[in-house]
């Protein structure tokens, strides 16, 4: 299955996103709601229709980093946030993303890429993070057995991915998920090595 652009902007285009909550996650609002600076740099790969970048909006956060390779749903995003300064919304692979973050928030979008990519995935995570930076959010703690995504995993495969990069503050099962995904999820608070 190629995952590419054509994929997701078809996906986008027929509101074809199954795992789609239609607003931000219960785990990730209740941790958005401890954090205190308001200037982080804030980046959410993989973004979809960002619901939790709305919500950090709507906290009062003013520096957030969208990326999406649909150039579908970022241009959706940059309609909807096009009178909004404190967001930068890019249509772009994110393999080839530069920058440095100080927190990355995770929402679906590790389980969209296809599994192959898992390590790159966590070699980019640590090359976009500054000194000290988080990964903050929730993985799939299920094997769906599915051939699209999403693509699940356990807390066995995911700690072998991260511990070279990361030190693992917290991957644990979700105590606060919603009722459809209950046991189903990790939350992850890892910090750059």
């Amino acid at each position: 299955m190629n995952l590419d652009e054509n994929f997701w902007n078809y996906k986008y285009q027929n509101n074809d996103i199954k795992w789609d909550l239609k607003s931000p996650s219960r785990p990730l609002k209740e941790y958005i709601d401890q954090l205190q600076n308001k200037d982080i740099k804030i980046l959410i790969p993989g973004c979809g229709n960002a619901y939790e970048a709305e919500y950090l909006l709507e906290k009062g956060f003013k520096n957030i980093v969208l990326v999406d390779i649909s150039e579908v749903v970022t241009q959706q995003l940059k309609q909807k946030f096009k009178n909004n300064n404190h967001i930068q919304i890019f249509h772009q692979d994110f393999f080839t993303l530069k920058g440095q973050f100080d927190l990355i928030l995770e929402q679906t979008f590790f389980c969209a890429l296809n599994p192959n990519l898992r390590r790159s995935y966590v070699h980019q995570m640590h090359q976009l993070l500054s000194i000290n930076g988080k990964l903050i959010g929730l993985l799939f703690n299920h094997n769906f057995n599915n051939l699209n995504p999403p693509y699940g995993g356990n807390k066995d495969e995911y700690e072998n991915y991260f511990k070279h990069y990361f030190n693992i503050e917290r991957m644990e099962k979700c105590y606060n998920s919603i009722q459809p995904r209950k046991d189903t999820e990790l939350f992850i608070h890892l910090i750059k090595k």
